[in-house]
């Protein structure tokens, strides 16, 4: 399987020169998408636990790297670290706080630091290094090739982050610590009992999840070349959410599927819909949860036992 990822990851990346740019970076954003959605996968799906905090996560790695390129000599690329760091560092300190309660204190404390997070990027104490309310701009890194251009550069990066990071998520929820955070899942209570340290594991799963998320904001950041309060909502939350419930939450797979979703289906229902494209998402978007409750991917696992 390894073998035909690697071989589908390395062809998507061959058919981007058969497309012309404005298509390229149509799939970059479900790329970004799709790692955005890889870091829920190990928090929800695998860890169990919830959260809201997806759209700050998301936006401390698009600052991360605006701060970069705004106020340091350095080159833009090293954002992309500076996201990983910040991202993990969030996503564990949110877990440890939330890790050890309900799924309703988790959401709670998740959704004090999505309402938050927009609020403090305006506080006058930062406001010179995060922008305000303004924001900040900041470039395209430069390509290592001139002739790639800017759009296919970030799908090529995109894409082997994705790749790397479906590796390492697969290989995460089949290793040791994968089934400690399977079993702290399903009974947090009988894993604590085997000596599992159950708040400690989800509060890993949280940074990893914080650090994927971070990645997914400071590409996106570099593709639109744009920061700014407003950019990351409580809606981002709820749509990334939707994302991964649609996808699959229990498998890398259903990430990548849940990153298309959120590209290209809106693009359909608004041919549909006429002036309604908001309540058909909606209706369509209950109808697909209620009918798939394990998403595309576990729908067509069933399929595929039955068959």
């Amino acid at each position: 399987m390894r073998t035909v990822w690697t071989m589908g990851f390395v062809a998507a990346a061959a058919l981007s020169f058969c497309f012309p740019d404005f298509i390229v970076f149509r799939f970059t954003q479900a790329v970004i998408w799709s790692i955005a959605l890889m870091g829920l996968v190990i928090l929800c799906g695998v860890s169990g636990q919830f959260s809201f905090a997806q759209a700050a996560l998301f936006g401390l790695g698009g600052y991360s790297a605006a701060i970069v390129g705004a106020h340091t000599p350095l080159s833009l690329y090293f954002g992309l670290p500076l996201a990983v760091l910040a991202g993990y560092v969030a996503g564990w300190s949110l877990g440890r706080i939330a890790g050890g309660h309900s799924l309703w204190t988790q959401a709670l404390v998740t959704y004090a630091f999505a309402i938050a997070f927009p609020q403090l990027l305006r506080w006058r104490l930062i406001e010179r290094w995060t922008g305000g309310v303004s924001g900040l701009y900041l470039d395209f890194p430069a390509p290592p090739i001139a002739w790639l251009g800017n759009d296919r550069w970030n799908f090529l990066m995109a894409l082997a982050l994705l790749g790397f990071g479906a590796l390492f998520a697969a290989n995460l929820i089949a290793s040791r610590s994968g089934r400690a955070l399977l079993a702290a899942r399903d009974d947090d209570l009988a894993a604590a009992a085997q000596g599992i340290p159950v708040v400690q594991v989800r509060a890993v799963a949280s940074g990893i999840a914080g650090a994927y998320l971070a990645i997914a904001g400071c590409l996106s950041s570099w593709q639109f070349g744009y920061v700014g309060p407003g950019s990351y909502t409580f809606a981002l939350s709820v749509q990334m959410l939707f994302g991964m419930v649609i996808g699959g939450m229990h498998s890398p797979v259903g990430a990548i599927v849940g990153g298309l979703f959120l590209q290209f289906f809106p693009d359909l229902i608004a041919g549909l819909g006429k002036g309604l494209s908001g309540l058909l998402y909606a209706v369509l978007l209950i109808a697909a949860m209620v009918a798939m409750p394990r998403g595309i991917v576990g729908a067509l696992a069933t399929i595929g036992r039955r068959t």
